[in-house]
């Protein structure tokens, strides 16, 4: 971008202060209807109704991770590795694209809008779509987001272990949240970045930064992103949507924005975006409004269920949920089902809304692939997991899964 460009723009960030626009082509991005539709869609789902101050978007994340990369890309720079300014450009465009992909409340209904697809394909197919419309601009950006560009580092600076978009969302949660465990120290993370064998590594000196991040994650993922209160609400959300496609299917006069209806009256996988490109204009056309509204309106709709589980929700009338490390027997399940079956004289039907079970896991950090590598002062790479000298950071790599029963309270 050259001082005269018309497109220099300088963003007030809660986060970072003031962070600027690096390219002309960033700007158009940014003011294009696809990414400007992530204003509507907060980055943490239910977790207002937990911590009353998580209502930043993905608008904002994407804003961070995009200033964040433009450090690293300095920093690596500064250490002798070449970068061209179109593979920052392309690389700038990935992060910034990264989560274009994300349909209402986030990760809220990942899986209710669409079945089976993830919202970073569909954060590609967006990117192919603009790609086009841009004459082909996007297209070093599109091989790095799918890890097919030669320089692999570029795309793990987009997607891995210690990404742009996790130092971004961790600091920005916390401060949003509240939750100051969630604080990292991103800036030294990035000051000790290096590439050995075309991958990104860590520099010893800063392996208390990775473990304090490893530690954060854990943390964070327990307090805000499966606090127990925000699975039930979430819970209870994709019970309304369910719901919602039920009584869809039966009556098509139900409220519902055009866009949220064509996803309420079909079941939709990845082959139908592939074969159907209008159906990617339906799905950008949706955001946090087209549920919230709906709910609001759904609240005193004629089916029970329906209406009952949304004033729930407006009202935060949230369900009891039991979370614990072992899994449900079936004789306290089946006590505990009965009791929900009794106190509200429901059908079997309707339990399936009223009594809800799974399980969460809290993996802060895999050593299954892509690790976080440290570059030791002798050359050699180590896991982050040898390297340190944290007694329980391989406790930590170790994925914990707890159980829980989600249930209305009992009426006093």
């Amino acid at each position: 971008m050259t001082a005269g460009s018309n497109y220099l723009k300088i963003i007030n960030d809660p986060v970072y202060g003031l962070i600027k626009i690096p390219f002309d082509s960033i700007f158009r991005l940014i003011e294009h209807p696809y990414f400007q539709r992530l204003r509507r869609i907060r980055q943490l789902g239910m977790t207002h109704l937990v911590y009353p101050g998580a209502h930043h978007t993905r608008f904002h994340h994407a804003l961070g991770a995009m200033h964040l990369m433009g450090e690293a890309v300095d920093v690596l720079r500064s250490k002798g590795h070449m970068i061209t300014s179109d593979e920052e450009e392309a690389v700038t465009m990935a992060i910034l694209l990264h989560d274009i992909g994300h349909g209402p409340f986030s990760h809220a209904l990942e899986h209710s809008i669409v079945k089976g697809i993830h919202h970073e394909e569909i954060s590609a197919l967006f990117m192919d779509r603009l790609n086009g419309d841009l004459g082909g601009r996007l297209g070093m950006a599109l091989e790095i987001f799918r890890d097919h560009y030669p320089k692999r580092f570029l795309h793990q600076l987009v997607s891995s272990q210690l990404d742009m978009d996790r130092l971004d969302y961790l600091n920005r949660d916390s401060f949003f949240t509240g939750v100051s465990e969630g604080v990292i120290s991103f800036d030294r993370i990035i000051k000790m970045l290096e590439v050995h064998d075309d991958a990104l590594v860590i520099e010893e000196k800063g392996i208390y930064s990775i473990e304090k991040f490893i530690v954060a994650r854990r943390l964070m993922y327990w307090q805000v992103y499966l606090h127990k209160t925000v699975v039930s609400a979430e819970c209870l959300l994709t019970g309304i949507l369910r719901r919602a496609k039920v009584i869809a299917r039966m009556d098509e006069t139900l409220f519902a924005t055009p866009s949220l209806k064509c996803f309420l009256l079909n079941d939709y996988v990845k082959a139908d975006f592939d074969t159907n490109p209008e159906l990617l204009d339906q799905f950008a056309q949706l955001d946090d409004s087209d549920i919230s509204t709906s709910i609001k309106i759904w609240s005193d709709h004629a089916d029970p269920i329906l209406s009952d589980l949304c004033r729930r929700l407006i009202n935060r009338n949230l369900f009891k949920i039991i979370l614990r490390k072992g899994p449900f027997d079936s004789a306290e399940r089946d006590v505990l089902w009965k009791a929900v079956k009794g106190d509200l004289n429901l059908d079997e039907s309707a339990m399936s809304y009223y009594f809800l079970e799974g399980s969460i896991v809290n993996n802060a950090y895999s050593t299954s692939n892509d690790k976080i590598r440290i570059l030791m002062k002798n050359g050699e790479i180590k896991d982050v997991t040898e390297a340190a000298d944290t007694l329980n950071l391989k406790a930590l790599s170790e994925p914990v899964e707890k159980y829980f029963c989600c249930f209305p309270k009992a009426e006093e």
